[in-house]
């Protein structure tokens, strides 16, 4: 299930789980653990996400609108 969180917006000190670079994607387990992934990890993962997770909260959008401001 995909869900929007009502949760701390990720900041660069959230680090993917898999890589080590920043996270824009958390994965809230029903075990009460959480999975932080970058926005290539989140993706490649996210039909298992789908399946393991509670709630998954996707910041990637954030990526755009960084990228975007710094065009303009």
């Amino acid at each position: 299930m995909t869900a929007a969180l009502a949760s701390k917006e990720l900041t660069a000190a959230d680090r993917c789980d898999r890589c080590g670079a920043q996270a824009y994607i958390r994965a809230r387990l029903a075990t009460g653990g959480e999975l932080l992934f970058c926005a290539h990890h989140g993706r490649e993962h996210l039909d298992k996400l789908k399946t393991i997770a509670v709630e998954i909260d996707d910041q990637t959008a954030r990526l755009v609108e960084s990228t975007m401001a710094t065009e303009l």
